[in-house]
């Protein structure tokens, strides 16, 4: 068994491992065996607790987390650099602006209706950044036009937030960009699980020119890789893993950029393998943030972005103080 194998069957047990702790932490106690029996039969109170509020939670925590992974791989092997993150390019705020509207107009007391909208605002701004760059503009278009997106999607945000008239949407609107996975059902599941899943096979398919273009954007066109499809299956596949993961769990940052540099040492730089680890390790990173948010202050409901902020954080400060200290 070679050692990228070693590795993903690691983190992919690591994940099972999580997956059990969180089906089994919250405020109805549980006992190990008492858990899995109840979860297998569906019977009883605490059968219905795990099949209808703690697994549909769990599953959308192995979701989101391998989606900002994933994304947040193939973004930095696209653009070559350790510090992007699906943030970077402006999709998580255009989601979360297309959320803060549908809250600030009602929208969120029909079933699903805040997710579509910020599946929406995600596309609208993916759309409005891909405009932006132009067809042959390279790794540093994307990122100005992320930039600009993203600047303008938090601006419009903060404006909703300061003129909304009603301070209940204010509230909610505050804490759904803190993102949090609390009270999540399978109808959330079953709404991001389609675009995640066509955003994964993007990212995958795009793993294979992305090695190649690690040795830059002439090498790779001269090995004849498309730079222009490759840049349309990155973003757009980024699009839709992080667009959906924003819908249904809010804003959630760094996953995408703290994994990756953990798993990068371990696999190599290549994309091509970093890829899947990343994708597993994020949704390992998410599950363990999730079960720690209902451990630390179950009271309080503390929030999910607010805890990988607080990881996060200092692992992004760390990158920067490497990457100038290698200069």
């Amino acid at each position: 068994m070679t050692r990228d194998a070693r590795l993903l069957g690691g983190l992919a047990a690591l994940v099972a491992a999580l997956a059990l702790v969180s089906l089994l932490t919250g405020p109805a106690d549980a006992g190990l065996r008492a858990g899995i029996e109840a979860l297998w039969t569906g019977e009883g109170p605490l059968g219905i607790v795990l099949r209808e509020i703690r697994a549909p939670r769990t599953v959308l925590a192995i979701m989101v987390g391998a989606s900002l992974g994933l994304s947040g791989a193939a973004l930095q092997g696209y653009l070559r650099n350790p510090l992007a993150e699906p943030g970077l390019i402006g999709i998580s705020a255009s989601a979360a602006l297309g959320a803060v509207i549908a809250i600030q107009a009602g929208i969120s007391a029909l079933a699903l209706g805040v997710p579509f909208a910020a599946l929406g605002g995600a596309l609208g701004g993916v759309a409005l950044i891909l405009g932006l760059a132009g067809r042959r503009a390279g790794g540093l278009g994307l990122i100005l036009g992320g930039i600009a997106v993203s600047a303008l999607a938090g601006a419009l945000t903060a404006l909703v937030l300061n003129l909304s008239p009603n301070p209940f949407a204010a509230y909610d609107i505050m804490f759904w960009t803190m993102g949090s996975l609390a009270d999540r059902s399978w109808g959330h599941v079953l709404t991001a699980a389609p675009l995640m899943l066509a955003g994964w096979v993007a990212l995958a398919r795009a793993g294979r020119d992305l090695d190649a273009l690690s040795l830059g954007e002439e090498a790779a066109a001269s090995m004849g890789v498309n730079l222009a499809r490759l840049r349309l299956l990155v973003v757009l596949g980024a699009a839709a893993a992080v667009g959906a993961a924003t819908a249904v769990a809010g804003a959630i940052g760094f996953v995408g950029l703290v994994v990756p540099h953990l798993l990068r040492g371990a696999v190599g730089a290549m994309p091509s393998r970093l890829l899947p680890a990343a994708g597993l390790g994020g949704a390992a990173l998410v599950l363990a943030a999730d079960v720690a948010v209902r451990l630390i202050l179950p009271e309080r409901d503390l929030k999910l972005g607010v805890m990988m902020a607080l990881v996060g954080a200092p692992v992004f400060l760390h990158l920067i103080w490497r990457t100038q200290a290698g200069r």
